[in-house]
């Protein structure tokens, strides 16, 4: 998995809707890191929350305690979003929540839609250390029109195609001057990725394109070091960038979509 936020949601909404154990989500979360602190990101969320003592508080299991108060129903209001600039579809409007989880790249929305709910946002506190900054929602927003599992499936071959194509026309890829070959280095990018686990409730069509996606993820950021004089070249840079944004949406579009729906999956039993 790709972030700390996927690993939080498929567990979590594996938790919820009793088909995981507590620990399975900790665990889980401790292969991002062995310390998880809880704190609240702005005032409102510490009530809300049920943040107590001191502030941030330790332990991934408080993280349960979070969602649990804010999913009393059952897995049926969390999910995840992955927003970039430009691209905030399924965060609430100008709340901190939609600002720290955009500058973030991630984030965990927990609420029934139309309800209050909390939003969950990681940061890296250090090198083993996982701060999840936690939000007030005062009401959920209805969860974003996404491609189903067959049309996401198929996206995600097309960028598998468009990914490879791309990295071969990018010029200043594996010209960095230290002789690096790109194809390891996708493959050291998507082993990095692949160690984190899913549960086994997911569906296997949800996991083969999150699989696709892990592979366009390790192509494009290969593809997006560049290396080399002519990596610093304005245009050279900007074309780069040009090339792969539209891959990159895909990316997250697919992993938002497959994830959404393998929890609704699971919840159906």
């Amino acid at each position: 998995m790709s972030s700390p936020s996927q690993s939080l949601t498929l567990w979590a909404g594996a938790w919820l809707s009793g088909r995981a154990a507590p620990d399975d989500v900790i665990d889980a979360l401790h292969e991002w890191a062995p310390m998880h602190l809880v704190a609240a990101g702005e005032p409102d969320a510490k009530h809300r929350a049920g943040l107590t003592g001191q502030d941030p508080e330790d332990g991934a299991a408080g993280l349960l305690t979070v969602i649990r108060r804010a999913d009393p129903v059952g897995g049926a209001g969390i999910r995840l979003l992955l927003p970039s600039p430009g691209d905030v579809r399924g965060l609430p409007i100008g709340l901190p929540f939609s600002a720290a989880a955009t500058t973030a790249g991630e984030g965990v929305l927990v609420g029934v839609p139309g309800t209050p709910g909390l939003g969950l946002v990681p940061t890296v506190e250090g090198p083993d250390v996982l701060r999840w900054n936690v939000f007030a929602v005062p009401q959920a927003p209805e969860p974003t029109d996404l491609p189903g599992l067959g049309e996401a499936e198929f996206t995600m071959r097309e960028a598998v195609r468009d990914a490879a194509t791309t990295l071969a026309g990018i010029h200043t890829v594996g010209d960095d001057g230290r002789g690096t070959d790109p194809r390891a280095e996708i493959a050291t990018e998507l082993a990095q990725i692949a160690r984190h686990r899913y549960p086994d409730t997911i569906p296997q069509r949800a996991v083969r394109i999150l699989d696709s996606a892990d592979q366009v993820e390790a192509i494009l950021t290969v593809a997006g070091r560049g290396g080399g004089l002519r990596a610093a070249s304005a245009t050279a840079t900007a074309a780069r960038e040009d090339a792969l944004r539209p891959l990159w949406t895909a990316v997250r579009n697919a992993r938002v979509g497959a994830i959404n729906a393998a929890l609704h999956a699971t919840m159906r039993g």
